[in-house]
């Protein structure tokens, strides 16, 4: 640099090949060294890249050889880091930076405080691949550690059933497919949404979006079998669609939520969808099991009422004002449903004693989390009489795990 800056208006410089820069990351002991042209008490390519000379830490090959071979100076490789990153609370991204592409062989590791390791990438599909599952199952199994941490100091009502990174699409968003990183966590009777990891017992209270479990409905929005077969794998599945397949992402669900909102995330690996679909699962069940029962503010032709969901007694509506129970019935007696998607729903009851159908009509305020916390009693209930039903409808599970 000195002599560069000292040169005048015109440099001249001379390239000179090495012999040993081509594989110099490989170079076993005994190679020959640097010509004794490019030795010096500088560093040297070589000396800098963590290849040093034994014995020598000047990096000087012997003046005066009594034998050429057994003095001649060698290589080795030594490790040196360039860079540490804790993969507790870490995250993986394989796709290019404000696009649905993947990169190819390669992906990218991002650790709690937002250091990046760099693209790494990979030779072979097989190698990344290998790779990106090593990865993925050191950061699931630090994951759960921090779990049990956390579950040491909440009640046993409190617990943290699952945790992780997502990929959120944006609200408003285009296919562009602009998404953010998106940490979520079931916990107690509660669904949250960060945008950073809860480290400690305060953050919890700092989520972006806290939401009952009893009022959630969680969906697999869309999954991919292999390469280029998601729409085979959507028509054998019969899976419903209520948005739209502009992106290009596979292992999506979705989270609907009251109000008729929803939110549309994304995961890396078919593994760990598989895994949401299932903690969704267990912890709506827990909830559920543990709430008992849930009540809401209805209406109908201008008369308050109250609406109870109960685990154990089914579907009570009496009045709001003189507590008189109107009709109750069992879960089993819910013979189908319809609803205007605003506030009205008609339930369908099968008289025991008739046999016939009475219809019942109800106006709620957020008719979206009643239809939820209904569907989630009545799969807890499912799940309490034959616990291997909810296993056996498990799509991610049964599919991502058998391809």
């Amino acid at each position: 640099v000195h002599l560069l800056r000292n040169a005048g208006d015109e440099v001249t410089i001379t390239v000179q090949y090495l012999r040993e820069a081509p594989s110099f990351l490989k170079l076993p002991l005994g190679s020959p060294g640097p010509s004794s042209d490019h030795s010096s008490g500088t560093s040297s390519p070589l000396f800098d890249s963590g290849l040093h000379l034994n014995g020598n830490s000047t990096n000087t090959a012997p003046s005066s050889p009594s034998s050429p071979i057994a003095n001649e100076p060698k290589y080795e490789k030594r490790w040196l880091d360039t860079l540490s990153v804790p993969l507790s609370m870490a995250r993986i991204s394989r796709y290019k930076t404000g696009t649905d592409k993947l990169r190819s062989n390669a992906f990218e590791v991002l650790a709690l405080d937002g250091v990046s390791t760099g693209i790494l990438q990979f030779y072979t599909a097989q190698e990344s691949a290998d790779w990106l599952r090593a990865m993925s199952t050191n950061i699931s199994d630090l994951t759960l550690q921090n779990m049990k941490m956390a579950n040491k100091c909440c009640s046993s009502s409190d617990q943290v059933i699952h945790m992780g990174w997502v990929n959120e699409r944006l609200e408003g968003t285009d296919s562009s497919q602009l998404y953010k990183f998106k940490f979520l966590a079931l916990k107690g009777s509660s669904f949250y949404i960060f945008s950073t990891p809860p480290v400690s017992t305060l953050d919890w209270v700092r989520a972006e979006k806290i939401y009952n479990l009893c009022e959630v409905l969680f969906k697999i929005h869309k999954l991919w079998l292999a390469d280029d077969c998601w729409l085979q794998a959507n028509l054998y599945l019969g899976i419903h669609q209520d948005f739209d397949l502009e992106d290009q992402r596979p292992y999506c669900f979705s989270v609907l939520v009251g109000h008729g909102k929803s939110h549309y995330f994304n995961v890396e690996l078919g593994s760990e969808l598989a895994v949401w679909e299932k903690s969704f699962q267990r912890a709506i069940f827990l909830e559920v099991q543990r709430t008992g029962s849930k009540t809401y503010m209805c209406s109908w032709q201008g008369d308050a009422l109250c609406f109870t969901v109960d685990f154990a007694l089914g579907f009570t509506c009496f009045d709001s004002k003189t507590k008189n129970v109107l009709w109750r019935f069992k879960f089993s007696q819910l013979k189908g449903s319809s609803d205007d998607g605003k506030t009205r729903v008609k339930l369908l009851f099968q008289n025991l004693d008739t046999k016939q159908i009475e219809t019942k009509e109800l106006e709620f305020q957020d008719l979206t989390a009643v239809l939820h916390c209904i569907h989630s009693f009545i799969a807890a209930k499912v799940a309490s009489v034959d616990p291997v039903f909810i296993d056996s409808q498990s799509i991610a599970r049964k599919y991502m795990y058998s391809n």
